[in-house]
């Protein structure tokens, strides 16, 4: 036996190990509510104010920090410098880390493509926005500069235009916002995600946005549509124009914007290349789609696709089938992948530290009323400096009078703090006037440069004038920012990338019926395979080859066009179509449904109905003896929903379920023997998938089900001795009743 160690700890005494642990461990109640507000509601609100939306400058804190940052390392109109040199010094403003402040920097950037006017010059490998695997090189690899575009988000950022705050450390200065001379909230798409609310602007057209602002400047009444068309995205595409659906965005900030990919058709060598792609999807997504689409057989007339991005720009290519319709084809893909795909616009900007969700009107008005109040700050910073100017020349001005009279002053004088007084005194100026004389150099005590520096008087009287005429003037502040507007027009404006489709001219195509449709048998087995076999295959078949231990627990006759309804063991439906699944034969095990449909894990299907028309009901029998009976449009769905939860009550186990198109009865066994014919007329129908049901069979103390089963009329001898009003215990049946065959579904 190894020795026992000896304990080093050193003792304490009985009262200070009390001291220590008192209290430890003791549960204190405290309200929920008390503990959301301490402890989780300055995060929510920190991620609402200081990271996820964007103020009226159309910038979150992150974007604002990275750019004021570069613009402080002089790199507006100026070389570029190594995109890692950038991030570091971003770091003394922002926080959050070198790989944050990155990638926020290659969404701003040219090479990233995701901006319609990018805010950063960059040089290198930036990824691209339409690319999930087209990565961003490194920080020590790329360089970068400000665009020219950003002159006019800091053009007299330095004459007070905005507020300034402490960073993080209290060592440096930041602009709250910038002082953007356009619209730039508008102009390049800005999304995020906070706690309980998100935003998500999309982009539009500068020319678009600058006249549209100057018309409102003009007339608030002004008809927003007539001027702002659209959105317009950096990547182009077609935007299904919908009149109402865009009146309703800009009245109330929110809606959706559908977005289709625009192609091109070479006939010489049957391909369509798709050149440009909704802001919402990938080149990898749209591709993988497609060829999962072959694969399960639903387009057929696809040879090849390829991604054939590269200089030139995003390009998909499509190999056709001799004798394709290119433009039937592309209705198809439009309507089976992200080709076309829908653009959801929520404008929730923060104003005043508030979040507002605010349509076009509102968002201009706010963008105007801080526009108007960075031009009157920047019109005060210049008066002040004019007048403060115009006070020292007239100081000077004094004295040209007499210059010998302030050279004698200023020899005469016998302690150098007196001078200043001495002046004031000869000359009745004030001292900052004072001061200014007396700091003149020897060399420029002369009559020509006193009478040069004279001359600016009236020309800064004029200009001081003008200054506070503008500031007196509301409609004088509003002309500037329409002549600013103007300029940027003139410099920076791009013709339109996405084109207007409109939504009327387009000829919807019902994809279901481009997908044929003739007869099949389906098979569904206990164990949760299911098989689609055509009658030609399945009349040459054998026998159907099932894992070991299964058997088949449905099997019926239908469409490929026909709705099929997988409800699990979670009381969970999943939807979908029998072409959905490819045709098979007997002598496979054919499509386990819980991998097909992506059920989870502790989950499995059992039973399988398929519908041709949602007509008639459900019937769900419990372990607990209760019954119900369920519409079948109860599962009826507009949109084109996979999963439905709750799809019947998970109250008891469920025993077994039924669809019935019209009224049957119900024969229900247990495990004495009691059976009990139960006629669906009986029973309420229910549009509530999660109803609870009836009792319908007392069952006895550890009595159960054993068999249910649709009852066909002469199945067994003396029916009417069966039927009882529900609830019921059952009937036993007579010892010479012979054994009922199990029937079939």
């Amino acid at each position: 036996m190894p020795p026992k160690k000896r304990n080093t700890q050193p003792k304490r005494n009985s009262s200070s190990v009390k001291g220590i642990i008192e209290g430890a461990g003791e549960v204190v109640a405290q309200p929920i509510t008390h503990t959301l507000e301490k402890n989780y509601m300055p995060y929510a609100m920190s991620v609402i104010m200081s990271r996820a939306i964007p103020e009226i400058d159309g910038f979150k804190p992150s974007h604002r920090k990275l750019l004021f940052t570069m613009y402080k390392m002089g790199l507006l109109g100026s070389a570029r410098t190594k995109s890692a040199n950038i991030v570091g010094q971003t770091m003394k403003l922002n926080p959050h880390g070198d790989s944050a402040i990155y990638d926020t920097m290659v969404r701003l950037s040219r090479g990233y493509e995701a901006l319609l006017h990018p805010y950063i010059d960059s040089k290198g490998n930036f990824g691209k926005y339409y690319s999930r695997d087209m990565a961003w090189a490194a920080s020590r690899y790329t360089e970068a500069r400000l665009d020219a575009i950003c002159q006019e988000l800091f053009r007299d950022i330095d004459k007070d235009t905005v507020d300034f705050v402490d960073n993080y450390d209290n060592t440096m200065k930041e602009p709250t916002l910038l002082p953007a001379s356009y619209p730039s909230v508008l102009v390049n798409a800005n999304t995020g995600i906070a706690v309980g609310m998100a935003s998500s602007i999309s982009p539009f057209n500068l020319e678009e946005v600058c006249q549209t602002t100057i018309a409102y400047i003009k007339n608030q009444d002004h008809d927003i549509a007539t001027t702002l068309l659209a959105p317009d995205f950096p990547g182009g595409g077609q935007i299904v124009y919908d009149k109402q659906v865009i009146d309703n965005i800009y009245q109330t900030g929110r809606g959706s914007i559908r977005v289709r990919s625009r192609y091109t058709y070479d006939p010489s060598v049957n391909c369509i290349d798709i050149t440009q792609i909704p802001p919402t999807t990938t080149i990898e997504v749209i591709v993988e789609k497609i060829v999962d689409l072959v694969k399960q057989g639903k387009i057929k007339e696809i040879s090849d696709i390829r991604d054939e991005t590269g200089l030139e720009g995003l390009k998909i290519t499509i190999d056709l089938k001799r004798g394709t319709d290119p433009e039937k084809l592309m209705q198809r893909l439009y309507k089976m992948t992200t080709l076309e795909d829908s653009f959801s616009c929520n404008f929730n900007v923060l104003v005043a530290g508030v979040p507002r969700v605010m349509g076009i009107r509102q968002l201009l008005e706010e963008w105007v009323a801080f526009r108007i109040e960075c031009v009157r700050r920047r019109t005060s910073y210049d008066l002040n400096k004019k007048q403060d100017k115009l006070h020292l020349l007239k100081g000077l001005q004094a004295i040209l009078l007499d210059i010998d009279k302030a050279v004698f002053i200023i020899r005469n004088t016998e302690e150098e703090t007196e001078v200043v007084p001495n002046l004031m005194v000869g000359f009745h100026i004030d001292q900052i006037q004072a001061d200014y004389v007396a700091e003149i150099k020897l060399r420029h005590l002369n009559r020509e440069y006193i009478l040069k520096r004279t001359e600016e008087i009236t020309q800064l009287d004029r200009e001081i004038a003008v200054l506070q005429e503008i500031l007196a003037s509301k409609e004088k502040i509003k002309q500037i920012i329409i002549t600013e507007l103007i300029n940027v027009m003139k410099k920076y404006a791009q013709p339109r990338h996405s084109m207007l489709l409109y939504a009327d001219e387009i000829e919807e195509i019902n994809v279901e019926e481009q997908i044929p449709n003739y007869p099949v048998h389906l098979f569904f087995t206990k164990e949760g395979y299911f098989k689609k076999i055509t009658p030609q295959s399945l009349r040459m078949s054998g026998e159907q080859k099932l894992k070991e231990g299964d058997k088949i627990t449905e099997q019926l006759e239908a469409t490929n066009h026909t709705d099929l309804l997988f409800f699990t063991n979670r009381a969970t439906v999943y939807k979908t179509k029998a072409s959905e699944f490819s045709d098979t034969k007997a002598s496979v095990l054919g499509d386990y449904v819980a991998a097909k449909l992506g059920m989870r894990e502790d989950e499995s299907a059992v039973s399988m109905i398929a519908i041709q028309q949602y007509e008639g009901f459900i019937i769900f029998l419990f372990e607990n003896g209760k019954i119900v009976k369920i519409d079948i449009k109860a599962y009826l769905t507009k949109t084109n929903r996979k999963k439905l939860i709750g799809a019947y009550s998970d109250k008891s186990p469920l025993f077994a379920m039924f669809y019935c198109k019209e009224e049957c009865e119900i024969l229900l066994t247990t495990t004495e023997g009691r059976m009990l014919l139960v006629n669906t007329a009986q029973l309420q129908i229910k549009t509530t998938r999660s109803a609870q049901g009836v009792a319908c069979i007392t069952l006895k103390r550890n009595k159960a089900l054993v068999n249910a089963k649709v009852y066909q009329e002469g199945a067994i001898a003396n029916a009417d001795r069966y039927r009882k009003n529900i609830p019921s215990i059952g009937v036993m049946p007579p010892v010479e009743e012979p054994e009922i065959e199990q029937l079939k579904l």
